[in-house]
């Protein structure tokens, strides 16, 4: 198989699980959220908000929002960055519109409550796990559902302020405007809904923060083993895993030995183990979790770098390179 055919796999593989999470967030917040007038950030919290005050169809409101904020971002950010975005938030326009639609209504109008009245903490929990869960799914698959996530995105090219920072803030704002709307009910009322829209926001990015570091977790191994030079060969061939090699020196034996030195993903755990206990059953082994590995394999360094600090590398690099140059002509 090519190259270009594994890319195209790739991308078909990506745009079916970033489908696969949007089916999943639309069915919680119509099931779970939208029945019990519970608000959320982003842009389908502003959707909400507006549905809930006029009746004005969420999947349109999500819609324009987004287009606009597309058309905006298209020359901040470019195409290649929102080509999978258009995809994701046209796509849940459509799904949300599609999932409301299918609500059962009660005689007065209003849409059913699947687990009955007075448990609207209940289905926000359930609601917020499937959203955060499905917001994971598009995220480790290279997609995104646009919203605020163009003006983060836009905003962090510009300024030194995190994607984080900039997102709390947006919800925080769209979440707090429910106290403005006297639509909403008394002020206790609309005081209770900006609560459990901050409930949201804790549910949703708990289940999206575990899921997308559970999956990204890496793990530390150090093998001591007389036959060390089968376990790196099977590591590295079986696996296709990089294995690095530590000169030891035993305290109680006196005795120099080898070490091998390991960073993989969590999920490649077992099959170490298994290929460990095949070799030599009797090695002795240290597994310990890593915060964060960089590099090849593994996660991007994403520090940005001030530009006089570049510049001043490459600049003292370049006079390395040229002064070896002259040492080597001498």
């Amino acid at each position: 198989m090519t190259i270009n055919h594994k890319l195209i796999l790739k991308e078909i593989e990506d745009y079916a699980f970033i489908t696969l999470g949007l089916l999943l967030y639309s069915f919680g917040f119509t099931v779970f959220l939208m029945p019990y007038k519970i608000v959320t950030g982003g842009v389908t919290g502003i959707s909400a908000i507006i549905f809930y005050a006029t009746g004005f169809p969420i999947s349109y409101t999500y819609f324009i929002i987004n287009v606009v904020l597309g058309l905006i971002a298209l020359r901040i950010l470019g195409l290649k960055f929102l080509t999978k975005t258009i995809y994701a938030f046209t796509m849940l326009s459509i799904l949300l519109g599609m999932f409301q639609g299918l609500m059962p209504v009660d005689d007065a109008g209003n849409y059913v409550k699947i687990l009955g009245e007075g448990q609207n903490f209940m289905s926000l929990l359930i609601g917020c796990i499937m959203t955060g869960s499905a917001l994971a799914i598009v995220f480790l698959n290279n997609g995104s559902t646009g919203g605020t996530d163009i003006i983060a995105a836009s905003v962090n090219k510009y300024h030194d302020i995190s994607l984080g920072t900039v997102l709390a803030f947006l919800d925080l704002v769209i979440i707090g405007s429910c106290l403005l709307i006297p639509e909403f009910g008394e002020p206790l009322q609309r005081a209770h809904m900006v609560v459990f829209g901050l409930c949201t926001m804790v549910v949703e990015n708990f289940m999206l923060d575990y899921l997308m570091n559970r999956q990204r977790q890496s793990v530390q191994f150090l093998i001591f083993s007389s036959k060390w030079q089968e376990i790196a060969n099977a590591i590295g061939t079986k696996m296709d895993h990089g294995v690095t090699i530590l000169d030891g020196h035993g305290w109680y034996t006196g005795k120099e030995r080898k070490v091998l030195c390991i960073l993989a993903k969590k999920r490649e755990s077992v099959t170490i183990f298994r290929l460990i206990k095949m070799i030599d059953p009797k090695a002795f082994v240290s597994q310990s979790a890593v915060i964060g590995v960089f590099g090849e394999g593994f996660d991007q360094i994403k520090v940005k770098i001030e530009q006089e600090n570049e510049n001043s590398i490459r600049n003292q690099q370049s006079a390395q390179t040229a002064g070896s140059e002259t040492d080597s002509r001498r």
